[in-house]
């Protein structure tokens, strides 16, 4: 008797705990019932579970939890071409959750992500493939993003519906051209660059012939009417002196040439060795002649 009690406790205690489940927090819950997914008898929807403690029939029911929050897919940056036939790798992001649980699970083979993520990155690269596909590269990053990002979101939204999936948001993050692209438009630019500057730079040497060359004639006139100044300046110096010396010898023609052999005569002897070879009677000594007769 008392291993059927503990028996039929058991057994008990099992058919509880199997038709007991447990929903988390920023979870909801669908039951699958022999394959197909429960929906409400009375309305006809998917029967969704909210985070909370539920029931369901032990060994028949099978409780399959999905994440009811706000996804994000930030995948790897993808090519697209513009409508001028050129090819830009954009890096774009995707907000997204479930709107419809059993449609998600039934579209992702029992609710695969990773499945869920591909689909909905295939389908908004194709929104995003024809909104750049119908812009210019001057259109996309002039101020037309917000736009395209809009139309893009409304494209994806309206083939994700297929998959129990709603996009929140679609964002560009960055947008760049392939390398060999922007390597030959760098090259391009640098050789712009590098024959702008060699221009200014002829330019600047032209320019600095002319100064120089004006600043050197300049110059030259400056010089030579300074020269001119110093010439007449000085004849005019001259002028005077030989008019003073005129005017002073005029007065006392002696005495002048009496100064006149003194300071000769100071100028002749003036070294320690100077030697002069002189008749006795020359007019150099005239003055020292007359002193020394009288």
């Amino acid at each position: 008797m008392k291993n059927l009690v503990i028996a039929v406790v058991v057994i008990f205690g099992m058919l509880l705990s199997g038709s007991l489940f447990v929903v988390s927090e920023g979870e909801k819950a669908i039951v699958i019932q022999f394959g197909k997914v429960q929906r409400d008898d009375a309305t006809g929807d998917t029967r969704v579970f909210e985070p909370g403690l539920h029931f369901k029939l032990p060994f028949i029911d099978t409780v399959r939890r999905l994440d009811a929050r706000i996804q994000t897919l930030d995948d790897a940056p993808d090519r697209f071409v513009t409508s001028e036939k050129k090819d830009l790798i954009v890096d774009s992001y995707v907000k997204w959750r479930i709107n419809d649980f059993a449609k998600y699970y039934l579209a992702t083979q029992g609710g695969n992500k990773l499945q869920a993520e591909a689909l909905l990155k295939q389908k908004v690269n194709n929104g995003l493939r024809s909104e750049f596909g119908t812009r210019t590269i001057s259109q996309i990053v002039s101020g037309e993003r917000s736009a395209l990002m809009n139309q893009a979101m409304e494209q994806a939204s309206e083939s994700s519906n297929e998959l129990g999936i709603e996009i929140v948001d679609v964002r560009v993050k960055q947008i760049n051209l392939p390398d060999e692209v922007s390597n030959a438009i760098f090259q391009r630019m640098r050789a712009e660059r590098a024959a702008v500057a060699r221009e200014h730079r002829s330019e600047g040497q032209e320019q600095a012939e002319v100064i120089r060359a004006d600043i050197d004639a300049k110059v030259t006139v400056m010089v030579a009417d300074a020269e001119r100044n110093a010439r007449q300046v000085r004849g005019e110096g001259d002028a005077l002196a030989a008019q003073i010396y005129a005017n002073t010898y005029s007065k006392n023609p002696e005495f002048y040439s009496f100064l006149r052999s003194m300071d000769a005569y100071r100028k002749s002897f003036n070294g320690n060795n100077d030697i002069m070879v002189l008749a006795p009677d020359s007019d150099f000594f005239k003055y020292l002649n007359t002193s020394k007769t009288k």
